[in-house]
């Protein structure tokens, strides 16, 4: 690859570790949240929501934010972002001398740097000389996946061997991964600006069209599919199916990211030869079963299987929505990328909330929560199903 851009790559993989680590992180910590600042289920849902919440905002602001300024500050500052907003987990709530406020700053603060990532570390990457743009493109989303595995592994196994009491020192050791990738990008060689800018031609355009409007409800229902087990999964299996923590974290969270890594990997490789529109809606029948058997189970390995197949079959419908909305919405531009990076976002965020206001409904009962947020993935279903008769029924006009 020209000029050492395989390492600009690679530095943007690592990126995305980062932004596996602020999200997947503190879910690990809930139930040690509430234990030591005395925080309910309702705050708890809370800092998932301002995560989600914050990246949204950031989405929606920072494309003409990163044209004035350009890739490299603002990968320093989204990479700077996380890592205070880690070691401020730490920090924070001894300063303020309030657990929850001191929390929820650090919350706002590293999610400010994911925002940024999330738009910034696509179009860096697809700047980059290639041969193999959607290749790398699915490589890239996976290692969210694979960052996530790291995070639920070498956390599980602190905290078994030093102990969970000492998890502000991993919170720290966390922080270094940003700190050092923001050194590497210092001097990395950089794609130059090539994308459209957000005009409000190209806005209205992408709002007077329906398909768009249908790709974005996609995109809020496959965040909200992902995040409704994937940021409960820890407290789930520990508070609802009564399995201790180190076995929750293995057989829920880490089980959920390698199979969704697994599923967008499989996926990339076989993609030619695979219909996207039949994969996502067979994804999402099976995501609906998962969830009904994460729900209802009165096993608890039948409720973690459930848990960690929904990873298997929602990893396909964020990329798949993104690939999705390229081929039916042509001359989307940037416009395009960042609302359905907005509505991705917004989903992240309504998902868990959904879980944990529904749960606090009916005394914390987490069972109920997770059951609530199966309408993510039946609207999922319709939607697929939808823009598939759309299309056949265009292409028939054609002919």
């Amino acid at each position: 690859m020209k000029n050492g851009y395989e390492k600009t790559i690679r530095g943007c993989f690592v990126a995305y570790i980062s932004q596996a680590i602020i999200v997947n992180f503190a879910p690990l910590l809930f139930v040690t949240f509430q234990n030591t600042y005395n925080i309910g289920l309702e705050k708890i849902a809370m800092l998932i929501s301002v995560n989600f919440g914050v990246q949204l905002l950031v989405d929606l602001i920072c494309v003409k934010f990163i044209d004035k300024i350009g890739y490299r500050a603002s990968m320093l500052l989204a990479l700077i972002c996380c890592a205070i907003g880690l070691i401020g987990l730490v920090v924070f709530p001894e300063v303020l001398m309030n657990g929850f406020i001191g929390l929820l700053i650090a919350v706002i603060v590293y999610a400010i740097g994911g925002g940024i990532l999330e738009v910034l570390v696509g179009p860096i990457v697809e700047g980059c000389p290639t041969d193999n743009k959607a290749g790398v493109m699915s490589l890239l989303h996976s290692f969210y996946c694979w960052g996530h595995v790291l995070v639920v592994v070498v956390s599980t196994l602190y905290f078994v061997i030093i102990g969970i009491e000492h998890w502000r020192y991993l919170a720290i050791a966390w922080a270094l991964i940003p700190i050092l990738n923001a050194i590497s990008f210092t001097k990395l060689p950089m794609p130059e600006l090539t994308e459209e800018h957000m005009d409000k031609s190209s806005v209205k355009t992408l709002f007077k069209n329906g398909i768009f409007w249908l790709m974005i409800l996609l995109m809020v229902c496959a965040g909200a599919t992902e995040q409704a087990i994937s940021q409960w999964a820890s407290i789930f299996a520990e508070k609802g199916l009564g399995v201790s923590k180190t076995i929750g974290d293995l057989a829920g969270p880490l089980s959920f990211a390698v199979f969704m890594g697994t599923s967008r990997a499989f996926y990339g490789k076989y993609s030619e030869k695979i219909s996207l529109s039949k994969f996502m809606k067979l994804s999402a029948t099976l995501c609906i079963v998962s969830y009904l058997v994460a729900s209802l189970s009165q096993s608890s390995v039948l409720g973690l299987i459930g848990c960690a197949s929904a990873g298997l079959f929602v990893g396909i419908m964020w990329p798949g929505t993104i690939s999705m909305s390229a081929g039916s919405i042509r001359n989307g531009g940037t416009a395009m990328f960042a609302f359905l990076a907005l509505g991705g976002d917004l989903g992240c965020s309504l998902g868990p909330a959904v879980v944990g206001a529904v749960s606090k409904h009916f005394n914390d009962n987490l069972k109920i929560g997770i059951l609530s947020a199966i309408i993510f993935p039946v609207i999922l279903l319709c939607g697929i199903s939808i823009n598939t008769y759309v299309k056949n029924k265009n292409k028939n006009k054609q002919l």
